[in-house]
């Protein structure tokens, strides 16, 4: 199978996957599992590249452990933490801004939240069909970078999850362990993962495609759906610290904290 025949049954992957979704939420009336479902298509996109592509096995096994892995724990992560919640916030106030439309502008959010995870993927294709091994030098710092990162993220997520089911903490600020150093490690982490992709690419032919992954994981997480919703949210619940916090504390990139 061509990369292009194969990219385009990824895009039909994604819309199948996220348009259940949708329909699920049809009854349920909570979007919440579309997070955790967005995050497994990714995985799956990667192991149906690493099937049917024709780069060296050795290549193509280590992308389906790589973001077979990353995939499954984020996934597993975000089906747990919304089993059982209500609605969150950011799915609850759009459905409630576009009123009797709510169902047909949300199919379209998922949709489009469908070619985001296939345009994310494009270092999996492009991994999928490289000609050769990257050199050991690449090899090794992507595994390294991803271990970093992926590590990261799931040690920053479990000290938020700790942090928040403790009863004494309840209106305060997460500001233990990684996110005393960053408001958002997980988001940083998350964006960091990327970058071990563009690694095992370098010297591929088109490896110049797989910068955009990172680039736009980025983006979205500061600028789009990720610190803006969440820091808006925490405004307005004034949770205690919450202002100095903000002051001392690097957004993004974990740093020593202002004094």
């Amino acid at each position: 199978m061509s990369a292009i025949n194969a990219a385009l049954s990824g895009l039909v992957l994604t819309f199948v996957l996220l348009t259940l979704v949708w329909l699920i939420q049809l009854k349920t009336r909570n979007a919440g599992l579309v997070d955790a479902v967005w995050s497994a298509s990714l995985g799956l996109l990667a192991l149906l590249y690493a099937a049917l592509g024709p780069a060296p096995a050795e290549l193509r096994m280590l992308l389906a452990v790589l973001a077979g892995l990353w995939s499954a724990r984020l996934a597993l992560y975000l089906a747990i933490r919304m089993r059982g919640a209500p609605e969150d916030s950011r799915y609850a106030a759009a459905r409630e801004s576009w009123g009797e439309r709510a169902d047909t502008y949300m199919l379209l959010f998922f949709w489009f939240q469908a070619v985001v995870a296939w345009v994310l993927s494009a270092p999996y294709l492009v991994l999928a069909w490289r000609d050769g091994l990257p050199a050991t030098g690449w090899i090794v710092a992507a595994v390294v970078l991803w271990v970093v990162s992926v590590g990261g993220e799931a040690l920053a997520d479990r000290q938020l999850h700790r942090f928040k089911q403790n009863p004494a903490n309840r209106g305060k600020v997460c500001a233990e362990g990684l996110w005393r150093y960053s408001r958002h490690p997980n988001y940083f982490f998350e964006s960091l993962h990327w970058v071990a992709y563009v690694l095992l690419a370098i010297g591929a032919e088109f490896w110049w495609a797989t910068l955009a992954s990172p680039v736009i994981m980025a983006l979205l997480l500061l600028k789009v759906s990720g610190i803006p919703t969440i820091e808006g949210e925490g405004g307005k619940s004034r949770r205690e610290g919450y202002d100095e916090y903000i002051r001392r504390t690097s957004a993004f990139i974990p740093l020593p904290p202002k004094r």
